[in-house]
């Protein structure tokens, strides 16, 4: 395994596993995975021009959404302690990480913690660590969310978490979601509706939320029409995958999230944690 820096097109490192896959990540833009190489082929959709424009939300890689997925009425969490200001998905994806390699095997750990920065709106000590893992055929995360000790604030700090991969299709045209149950929760109209009737408008846009509570491991996966398919496999509490698809990029978002759009469903006291694990597994299909 090699952790390197590199400069071009712009700042990141590349972590490079013996089999030749690679992860490339941005600490300093929101601990960014921009990019995973598997089988040879790039598995994530990366808008490198949008990216360049710090002004505007990414659209590529695997941005992290915390301390919540979605967004909250009014953009305001209201807590015992008051009212705080939070945007959609969170801070997380906007603030600089920390980044290590891992002692064992062929991965990376980012880490944010709270600052001054955080708590103007969240107002509690936490560390969320991200592991990210080169398996054969597939990328292994794990996280762990910890609400630290010695904090002013002794309450229970609620949060969600959820990743936001962008996996890249050869055109939404071509693509196909499967082992995915036949109900879905429609984010755009805030109903419950027909995950197959929804499926068929990928080339017009998706914005839907499916549960996935079967075996552990199991999971739904995106065929991506070049012969592979991406598996997502989680692990409770991430048990609620997002699809979303944004005309006409050639990508489909496969999301883990803890809990869905708009709620905080764990709650940690001071000296608790939480892990949370899923993995992407490439498959021929």
């Amino acid at each position: 395994m090699t952790l390197t820096r590199h400069d071009a097109p712009f700042p990141h490192w590349v972590l490079t596993a013996a089999s030749g896959d690679q992860l490339r990540v941005v600490p300093e833009r929101g601990g960014l995975v921009v990019g995973w190489r598997c089988g040879g082929e790039e598995r994530l959709y990366f808008d490198a021009e949008r990216f360049a424009d710090p002004s505007k939300s990414v659209r590529g890689g695997i941005p992290v959404l915390f301390p919540v997925c979605g967004n909250l009425p009014g953009n305001q969490l209201v807590l015992p302690q008051g009212s705080f200001p939070m945007a959609q998905h969170g801070f997380a994806r906007d603030l600089p990480w920390d980044l290590a390699a891992l002692e064992a095997g062929d991965g990376i750990r980012l880490t944010l913690s709270d600052s001054p920065a955080t708590h103007s709106a969240y107002p509690f000590r936490f560390q969320l660590s991200l592991d990210y893992q080169l398996e054969p055929d597939a990328l292994a995360i794990r996280a762990v969310v910890e609400h630290r000790t010695g904090a002013a604030d002794a309450g229970p700090m609620p949060f969600a978490l959820g990743l936001h991969p962008y996996l890249q299709v050869e055109s939404l045209a071509q693509a196909r979601v499967d082992g995915v149950p036949e109900q879905c929760w429609d984010h755009l109209t805030a109903a419950e509706a027909a995950t197959a009737d929804q499926l068929a408008r990928l080339e017009q846009g998706v914005d839907l939320r499916v549960e996935c509570l079967g075996a552990a491991g199991s999971g739904p996966q995106v065929c991506t029409g070049d012969g592979t398919a991406v598996e997502l496999q989680m692990q409770p509490p991430f048990v609620h995958a997002v699809l979303w698809s944004d005309p006409p990029r050639p990508m489909l978002c496969l999301e883990p999230w803890s809990a869905p759009r708009g709620e905080l469903g764990q709650h940690l006291l001071p000296g608790e944690r939480c892990e949370l694990r899923c993995r992407y597994r490439l498959t021929v299909v």
